[in-house]
């Protein structure tokens, strides 16, 4: 989530009627920027060495999770905050057994070895317990597998273990244990959940202050990178409100306890985003609005009729040119001659909605632009100006020792 991001979510939140461009959230607790740079040859990150720095203030290889080059165990925030008796949780969009959570929670010498991190949380213990007192988010395909059910073996720890959101209420109590989806949740765009990740937020708080003891949870919105990769902007804006209604949750939450910090960076921006494409100076945002479904569902339903462009204006709303829906047209003809059609059509409807919008992109991957940092709460001002991803950990890890 790189500026490009923060600045297309306030165009796409504001409100028309006004002459001004509103604040959003992310505008009114911005302090600062940050390096994201791995101890690689390039300056570009991938997810795992930045969560690894943020996790543990040191710089590492792109893949790795809080290892050194030298493939030794880093010792991590939650780590450390566990080992001070502190209540600790991950809330995450993304499988639990990612690379940004599990640079919080394991150690690995490369972030794709899903099983061997999911088997480590059960293994990676402090005073007998698993590193973090609450998990939240996806990845039930690598924690109830043919070969072993790890869900079991939180329950021997005294987890309360869950696999459907819509029992996240039924969660009382710590230690526990949710898993929504086979590997990350849905996507919030045309989601039965859009707004996710502030439901588990708010529950997470909720459940971290039943306790007197001090916490310290790691939060993290995925999914912005995952629409980046696939260079989807109307994903994009529908990840980043989720993001905004869950930062604002945390910030009433901080109004109402005072001895709360919040610190937010992203690891990497992804995409190479731009507001504005083909020399023309214009972004048209706002009508993203009108989006109601991923590119792959309204590719799904345009390959099953023969009206694309009935279906077009029924899930976007975007007004084409006759060229443009001539195109449209002709390229869902093309999918149904593809081996697979649903993903050629997608990537078509990207494209156009990014037309239509004035959206522009460089990259599948990431880039290496320095990111936002947001802070607000007690001592929020140690994280000011321009520092590095190592710094905020640092800082941090000074934090929770006290």
């Amino acid at each position: 989530m790189g500026p490009a991001y923060t600045s297309a979510y306030r165009y796409f939140n504001d409100d028309p009627n006004t002459k001004a461009v509103e604040k959003t959230i992310f505008d009114q607790l911005l302090v600062g920027m940050s390096s994201t740079y791995p101890d690689d040859d390039t300056y570009v990150t991938d997810s795992a060495a930045a969560a690894t720095a943020l996790a543990t203030s040191h710089k590492t290889y792109n893949g790795a999770i809080a290892v050194t080059k030298e493939q030794l165990p880093l010792t991590t925030l939650l780590e450390q905050a566990k080992a001070l008796n502190k209540t600790t949780a991950v809330v995450v969009t993304s499988q639990i057994n990612h690379a940004t959570p599990a640079s919080f929670l394991a150690h690995n010498e490369h972030r794709r070895n899903y099983n061997e991190i999911a088997d480590s949380y059960l293994q990676n213990l402090i005073a007998g317990q698993p590193i973090a007192d609450l998990m939240l988010g996806g990845g039930q395909q690598y924690f109830t597998r043919n070969d072993k059910d790890l869900s079991k073996g939180f329950v021997e720890h005294g987890y309360h273990y869950i696999n459907n959101m819509a029992d996240l209420d039924r969660l009382k109590q710590l230690p526990a244990l949710g898993l929504f989806a086979k590997k990350g949740l849905e996507p919030a765009l045309g989601s039965q959940y859009p707004q996710r990740l502030m439901q588990m937020t708010e529950k997470a708080l909720e459940l971290v202050s039943a306790s007197t003891k001090p916490f310290m949870m790691m939060v993290e919105a995925s999914q912005i990178d995952w629409c980046g990769h696939s260079n989807d902007i109307s994903c994009a804006m529908a990840e980043m409100d989720d993001l905004a209604k869950t930062v604002t949750l945390i910030k009433a939450y901080i109004d109402a306890h005072p001895e709360t910090l919040l610190v937010m960076t992203a690891d990497h921006s992804t995409g190479g985003l731009s507001l504005g494409r083909a020399g023309t100076y214009q972004w048209k945002g706002q009508s993203l609005k009108h989006i109601k479904a991923m590119p792959k569902a309204i590719a799904e339903k345009m390959l099953q009729t023969e009206q694309p462009s009935s279906i077009w204006q029924q899930t976007t709303q975007l007004a084409l040119t006759k060229e443009q829906n001539a195109r449209l047209v002709k390229n869902v003809a093309d999918a149904k001659l593809e081996r697979k059609p649903t993903k050629y059509l997608s990537r078509f409807i990207k494209q156009l909605i990014d037309e239509v919008t004035y959206t522009g992109w460089t990259t599948s991957g990431h880039d290496g632009v320095d990111v936002q940092v947001f802070a607000y709460g007690k001592g929020y001002t140690a994280f000011t100006g321009h520092q590095d991803n190592t710094d905020i950990a640092a800082i941090l890890m000074q934090m929770v020792s006290q």
